[in-house]
């Protein structure tokens, strides 16, 4: 075969600098791929805690108070679809966003916790309600109604819990995980754990697995698979503890984490799949009579968290770390309290020993809080609540704008202005709610509402109701002549009762 004139002969030098450049090229993917692998098999950090908070429950918990909620992070739950707009985030179906930040001080008491230097985490779902993605079966609009949540509360952890009829809803699954993937690629940083039921006996079981599956394979990346250690029933034996089973069932979860992760396409190391898990156990009395959670329990829980370095530590929930009182029947479980014997906070003191944190950057809220100023007056005629006044007697429950801060009465006081010096926060009568927000002003009636004015010629019985000055009012006792007064110094000797504009 003759030789190519034109055919340029390659040089030693020339084919040193190829080798050289392939070889960095070979380096530098290497190392992209080392720091890959790293990330997901990252052992680095510690375990954080966040109990959950239903924050719809009645009595309210103030988890924005240090008094009750001394945890440096809160899982606030449960986002579900509204039950008339099935493409609608609401607060357990009875508030939508709107309605829990007048209803519940929603906003405001989430921007005093992070005043006081809080970390948030939303939880979707629930056993009780539809989350989202089961009724809203528009793809773009279960997006368009996660992105509404995240940017409204400024929120970078997502948890989803799944459990019951919802684990067996493919189609949710798979619109969830569209959903979530697409938000991932567009809002960063965006940490979404999945909570699933777990049996002592198997880890997941068939049904959470197919969730984790079709989650990761609809692209979601996945921070990790939080276990619901409790209510074990059957799947603990006779003899088995709490804490053994709790760790059987995490056990099994590991092992089902990497092969998941595995199929996927996704390979972590042993300890990077301990990242990827966390435990909530049911504190106290669990929903299974024979299943129940000791402070001991916890302990043990906390001490083989840290041990294996798994990702989180939850509890259900903040609301019940408290004694029951004598009076609640022992056989039934509470909402409100353990059902064991503790101490105010004791499960969230025990499991608060970790020194995690989130391991993300909070986003920005779209809730602002209004500029304060050292001696700004409040304007009562755009305040949210009535401002302070010295000569004004307050009984619980009532709520006054004061510096530019809100506050809510805890006990009958007077003249006890809400910011003086205290050397204790159980000092003060008053309850700090949070800061006043930008643009906030206080609620006005809707227009052509059907009520009368008030009339000082009308003798009025109890439950009439009169508008006056803009304020719908209703009558306690009877009364006639007596002129309705918004913020008057003694409320009981009022005949009227001031009413949320918001209620009609």
């Amino acid at each position: 075969m003759a030789r190519n004139p034109n055919r340029r002969r390659l040089s030693v030098l020339r084919l040193l600098a190829v080798v050289a450049v392939l070889a960095a090229v070979v380096w530098g993917g290497q190392r992209l791929v080392n720091r890959a692998w790293r990330t997901l098999n990252d052992d680095s950090g510690s375990t954080w805690f966040g109990p959950y908070v239903d924050v719809t429950l009645t009595p309210l918990y103030h988890f924005e108070d240090p008094l009750e909620n001394p945890s440096d992070t809160v899982v606030l739950s449960f986002i579900v679809a509204d039950p008339e707009d099935s493409c609608s985030p609401s607060w357990g179906g009875f508030y939508s966003l709107d309605e829990a930040s007048r209803s519940l001080d929603f906003d405001r008491r989430l921007a005093r916790y992070r005043e006081r230097g809080g970390s948030v985490v939303l939880s979707f779902g629930g056993l009780l309600n539809d989350e989202l993605a089961i009724a809203c079966t528009d793809v773009n609009a279960l997006e368009q109604a996660y992105e509404g949540v995240i940017k409204r509360y400024g929120v970078s952890v997502l948890d989803f819990d799944i459990e019951g009829s919802a684990l067996n809803d493919g189609a949710a699954n798979a619109r969830r995980a569209v959903a979530l993937s697409n938000l991932q690629k567009r809002i960063k940083p965006l940490d979404v754990w999945l909570t699933l039921p777990v049996a002592a006996d198997e880890g997941l079981k068939p049904e959470g697995l197919a969730t984790l599956d079709a989650t990761l394979a609809g692209g979601v990346k996945l921070a990790g698979v939080n276990a619901m250690t409790m209510n074990y029933g059957g799947s603990r034996g006779s003899d088995q503890s709490m804490h053994a089973a709790n760790v059987s069932a995490l056990n099994f979860t590991h092992k089902q984490v990497r092969r998941s992760f595995a199929a996927a396409g996704v390979s972590l190391s042993s300890q990077g799949a301990w990242r990827r898990i966390g435990a909530t156990p049911m504190i106290g009395q669990n929903d299974v009579v024979d299943d129940q959670l000791t402070v001991k329990d916890a302990e043990r829980l906390r001490v083989f968290a840290v041990e294996h370095g798994i990702g989180r530590l939850s509890m259900w929930s903040a609301n019940r770390d408290v004694k029951c009182g004598a009076q609640l029947d022992s056989e039934r479980v509470s909402s409100s309290c353990s059902g064991v014997e503790q101490r105010d906070n004791q499960f969230a003191f025990e499991f608060d020993v970790v020194d995690g944190a989130l391991p993300t950057e909070k986003l920005a809220p779209s809730i602002e809080v209004a500029t304060r100023k050292d001696g700004m007056r409040d304007n009562p005629e755009t305040s949210p609540y009535p401002v302070w006044r010295t000569s004004r007697t307050y009984e619980l429950g009532d709520k006054v704008v004061w510096h530019q801060g809100v506050y809510e009465a805890k006990w009958w006081n007077t003249s006890d202005a809400p910011d003086r010096p205290v050397e204790n926060l159980w000092d003060t009568p008053w309850r700090y709610l949070g800061p006043v927000l930008r643009g906030e002003e206080r609620p006005k009636l809707p227009v052509g509402l059907d009520i009368d004015a008030w009339d000082d010629e009308v003798v009025y019985s109890v439950g009439d109701r009169v508008v006056f000055e803009g304020q719908a009012y209703e009558a306690t006792f009877q009364n006639a002549d007596f002129k309705p007064d918004p913020d008057p110094d003694t409320p009981s000797d009022n005949p009227w009762e001031l009413l949320d504009p918001t209620e009609f």
